[in-house]
């Protein structure tokens, strides 16, 4: 993300920026064995490296109602960009997504997010990006999303779907900041930047194609 940062100040959008490394894989998730009980407009945080591609994906998710990029955990005042991203700070780069359970449920959305957002056996990194701030995280804001979160993390471990150590947490849930309006709805706002086409358009390519029945080809703008 400091590469990002530099690629905006500088108002350019090359690609070599980005490396020559190809997307990150996709890992068809299993199934989760306990499904979530909930009613009502829900809310939980993922943390999964670059927030771009996150919200990015979760906003092609029907059911989704409201996807919104910005920092967990730190204080307030450190909670921006420049701050989260020289590494300094306590925050991780995170979503909080607002759902409906009853046509999007949580142990779904954790589903995806393994399968086409983040890398469960990567600590401190996700993609091109290293450090603290890029860690997988998840992040439940009830008592329901945090049995359902322990519980899928554990499928996972035996699933064999991984061929390293799941190292992927279930945090407390702290404060979260919203990031700066430049990074809302970024994807849908910038689909020909060479970061969004070399890691993030992929990923929400791969939602479309592994779960066809919860895509939806229109972008949840906040």
């Amino acid at each position: 993300m400091k590469i990002r940062s530099s690629l905006l100040a500088a108002a350019t959008l090359a690609l070599a920026a980005c490396g020559t490394a190809n997307a990150a894989e996709v890992v068809a998730a299993p199934q989760a064995e306990r499904t979530a009980k909930e009613s009502g407009l829900k809310t939980a945080i993922f943390a999964g490296g670059c927030f771009w591609g996150v919200e990015g994906v979760f906003s092609h998710v029907k059911g989704v109602k409201s996807a919104v990029s910005g920092y967990h955990g730190g204080t307030k005042r450190q909670a921006n960009y420049d701050l989260v991203s020289s590494g300094i700070t306590d925050h991780v780069e995170a979503v909080k997504v607002t759902y409906d359970p009853s046509v999007i449920r949580y142990d779904q959305l954790l589903r995806i997010f393994f399968s086409v957002i983040a890398d469960p056996t990567l600590k401190n990194r996700q993609g091109p990006d290293r450090g603290a701030h890029y860690d997988a995280k998840l992040v439940p804001m009830s008592g329901e999303q945090l049995a359902v979160a322990k519980s899928y993390l554990a499928q996972m471990k035996k699933s064999g779907k991984w061929s390293k150590p799941i190292v992927t947490d279930v945090v407390r849930a702290q404060a979260f900041y919203p990031a700066e309006t430049y990074h809302q709805d970024f994807a849908a706002k910038n689909p020909n930047h060479g970061y969004i086409q070399r890691w993030d358009a992929p990923k929400i390519a791969a939602l479309k194609r592994l779960y066809p029945g919860v895509y939806s080809a229109s972008f949840q703008r906040d």
